[in-house]
């Protein structure tokens, strides 16, 4: 049996585009609303797919419950018709779990990063269409995260499992 011991590295947007974007506070604002707000403009794009009219883009709240270390991981996920931005409510620590591959992950090529909040500002994901991605890795606490998401016509969820053989571990350290 192959085993794969996994150690979360920093989040940056170098290192996490090629799966999409993160976003956070970053540049230089746009003062709007009299001087009193400060817009961080187009940190990200949503895609709803190619096709006019066949969906739509909604926001949701979703709750992780805080995950135990070390974890296995036996399955990714992926969105083919529309990106999906996830964006936590605190500056709690949670992992970000990714990886390539056209039809199937590939475990070869898994990379995990941790989003801790360390940084000028709480650290969010928007994973674009297509991209392998683990299911939401709140760490100390039950975490609520917006997220937004594709609502329309078409599958626009694939799960798939990794063979049996493979032993992914996450370990925090």
């Amino acid at each position: 049996m192959k085993t794969t011991t996994l150690t979360p590295e920093p989040l940056t947007p170098e290192a996490f585009a090629p799966f999409g974007d993160l976003i956070q506070v970053g540049g230089e604002p746009i003062m709007i609303n009299e001087g009193t707000t400060e817009r961080y403009h187009k940190l990200s794009q949503v895609t709803l797919g190619d096709e006019p009219g066949a969906a739509n883009g909604i926001i949701n709240i979703f709750r992780a419950q805080p995950r135990s270390m070390p974890m296995a991981i036996t399955m990714m996920e992926r969105h083919p018709l529309g990106s999906q931005a996830f964006l936590p409510t605190n500056e709690k620590p949670y992992l970000v779990l990714v990886c390539l591959g056209e039809d199937a992950p590939d475990p070869d090529t898994l990379k995990l990063f941790i989003a801790d909040g360390s940084g000028p500002s709480v650290q969010g994901v928007s994973y674009k269409a297509n991209c392998w991605h683990h299911p939401l890795l709140a760490l100390d606490e039950q975490t609520d995260f917006w997220v937004v998401d594709r609502m329309g016509s078409g599958n626009n969820l694939e799960e798939m499992d990794f063979d049996s053989s493979i032993n992914i571990q996450i370990d925090r350290k």
